[in-house]
């Protein structure tokens, strides 16, 4: 396979950006996304030139750190796919690719391709979390926790903080993000006790981090790579206004 990239370049987060051209030849249509990033590099340092800098890890679309553009759809044409675990074969020959980093407020460009992710980092500190006591495990048993709500919090902690429901969002909303985060706690007792300051503390967090709102529009939820759902929004929405009300009530 033959391609034409245009990718954004950025030296650092107070330069400007701008697109370059680079011509992908001889990529394999089994190669990855970022295998064939990786040949289009190896191009590059033969020239002398200064290879694309894009994030990456585990390459088993498991971390979330491999978020790009392409073509303007976070992670690329694939339903339910990092960018890591997207193929060549979803490409046609001589096709024109145009990858960019995610684009947000919250998600400052470092170089090229990377974007500071921090922010996640930051309302995951806020209340993302369980306290508990150290020491031995409490018996399997000890804590029966209904299959369905089991399942629910399941699906909702498969969320890899990728950022692409930031990214796809014309507000730049990460409450796709935080809802999953807070919903795997709420239902689970391990998580009743820090309930309520859990949903305070994140959601003012994120507000913080300067991502916007939601508007129901569903953009996240397409693009997400592990199918979260959108109806953790609602139960977030939900867990905020009691937290709220509770806390309002208690400063009475």
């Amino acid at each position: 396979m033959k391609l034409k990239l245009h990718v954004w370049r950025q030296k650092d987060q107070s330069s400007p950006g701008r697109m370059e051209t680079y011509d992908a030849n001889d990529i394999s249509p089994n190669m990855s996304f970022l295998e064939m990033l990786d040949v289009v590099n190896e191009d590059l340092i033969k020239d002398g030139k200064d290879p694309i800098a894009f994030e990456h890890d585990c390459r088993e679309g498991i971390c979330g750190s491999c978020g790009l553009m392409v073509n303007g759809v976070a992670h690329g044409p694939q339903d339910a796919t990092t960018t890591c675990q997207l193929h060549m074969r979803s490409f046609q020959d001589g096709e024109e690719l145009y990858i960019e980093p995610w684009r947000a407020h919250g998600f400052p460009v470092r170089r090229d391709l990377v974007v500071d992710r921090s922010a996640f980092d930051r309302i995951i500190q806020a209340g993302g979390f369980i306290s508990v006591n150290s020491g031995a495990a409490q018996d399997a048993n000890a804590l029966p926790i209904r299959k369905v709500d089991a399942d629910e919090a399941f699906n909702a902690a498969a969320c890899i903080g990728c950022g692409a429901c930031v990214a796809a969002c014309k507000n730049a909303s990460a409450m796709l993000f935080v809802s999953a985060k807070v919903a795997q706690f709420s239902l689970l007792p391990q998580g009743q006790p820090e309930r309520q300051e859990r949903a305070l503390n994140m959601v003012n967090q994120m507000q913080e981090e300067g991502f916007g709102n939601c508007t129901n529009q569903y953009e996240c939820e397409a693009v997400c790579p592990k199918q979260i759902s959108t109806d953790y929004i609602a139960k977030l929405n939900r867990e905020f206004i009691k937290a709220s009300l509770s806390s309002h009530d208690a400063r009475k």
